[in-house]
């Protein structure tokens, strides 16, 4: 609600300086997130602003965080989808197996740099994923930075080290990663890891370092281990999205707003929030004095080959499903390759 207000104080004011056109239309964005993390603060609020900016104040926007309009972060989408709310920003992994072709970016090192894997999400999306996102119109489709692993003492160093620990994921085939490399895997929204550490529910957590922020693990674990290369050891997949009906309920030149504000730049803009919160991230780990580890050359390459029947498995899984799994990736990584080289 508190940033309802302030968006809601920015329209005014810009209405009364310019005498701009009243305001027609009210949208309101719904998320999972506490309003200080990088996303909510560097983008929503920002794509927000540019929004009613440039309807010259026929829109106005407010932004709910951290589920203040109720639900769980699994119900985001079909808040979208069933008008509770006007856009939703969420992982499509909080719905295990519903969005099967998006979990080619959920598989262990497919994913790179945020900025481009999210423009190739984009290319994706139009690619392969329509229908699975059908009764949500995306804004745009995203990625975080590399996901690293941030536990208590002792460091994970090797595959093995992950014998026996409890360890938080955040999607089906993230916490089938971690069974693979012979942790414990407990899947739960990030919203709910501070707490599972404090009590000591989970041991640690897979998630990027952006994150780390505004959750304050690096005060609840002490060992961060991170991945070379140029592939993560994983990414999620995000969408920020828009109820079809209301985008249509929209005059054309306001729809149009919409459409300037969405897309692969957006899509892309979401991921460079992302990576340019990692640094500032690590640098209080840092700090604070804990260990980190950087996981490189061959070390690396054990952890890819232990990470290998995940994306195998995955395929097989596709396969009978009447999906062409092997092709899924060899689309997307073309796709990165691509993006990767602009």
């Amino acid at each position: 609600m508190f940033k309802k207000l302030i968006l809601s104080a920015a329209l005014a004011g810009a209405m009364g300086a310019s005498g701009a056109a009243a305001q027609e239309v009210t949208l309101r964005v719904h998320h999972f997130l506490p309003a200080q993390a990088p996303v909510p603060s560097q983008f929503i609020e920002p794509w927000a602003q540019k929004v009613m900016d440039e309807s010259d104040g026929r829109i106005a926007v407010e932004v709910y965080p951290a589920m203040s309009l109720g639900g769980g972060p699994p119900s985001l989408f079909d808040q979208a989808r069933d008008g509770v709310v006007d856009i939703i920003w969420t992982l499509t992994g909080y719905t295990p197996g519903r969005f099967l072709r998006a979990e080619v970016l959920d598989l262990p090192f497919i994913g790179g740099d945020a900025e481009a894997t999210s423009r190739a999400a984009w290319r994706f999306y139009e690619m392969h994923m329509q229908d699975e996102f059908e009764g949500v119109r995306p804004i745009a489709m995203h990625v975080h930075g590399p996901g690293q692993m941030h536990m208590r003492a002792p460091a994970i160093e090797t595959p093995d080290d992950m014998q026996g620990r409890t360890v938080r994921g955040p999607t089906r085939l993230v916490t089938r990663l971690i069974e693979a490399l012979g942790g414990t895997a407990v899947g739960m929204p990030v919203p709910q890891v501070p707490e599972s550490l404090s009590r000591n529910v989970i041991e640690g957590t897979v998630i990027p370092w952006e994150v780390t922020t505004s959750l304050r693990v690096a005060e609840l674990v002490d060992t961060h281990t991170e991945f070379g290369g140029d592939r993560s050891l994983y990414t999620t997949f995000f969408i920020f999205g828009m109820n079809p009906d209301s985008y249509e309920a929209l005059p054309e030149d306001l729809r149009a707003v919409i459409d300037a504000n969405s897309g692969i730049e957006t899509s892309g803009w979401v991921g460079r929030v992302m990576h340019d919160a990692d640094a500032p991230a690590r640098a209080i780990a840092v700090e604070r004095g804990n260990t980190i580890v950087t996981v490189e050359g061959e070390a690396l390459d054990a952890w890819r080959a232990a990470a290998a029947p995940v994306r195998a498995g995955w395929v097989a899984e596709m396969n009978e499903r009447g999906i062409d799994g092997a092709a899924l990736i060899a689309d997307f990584e073309a796709l990165l390759e691509e993006e990767l080289a602009r």
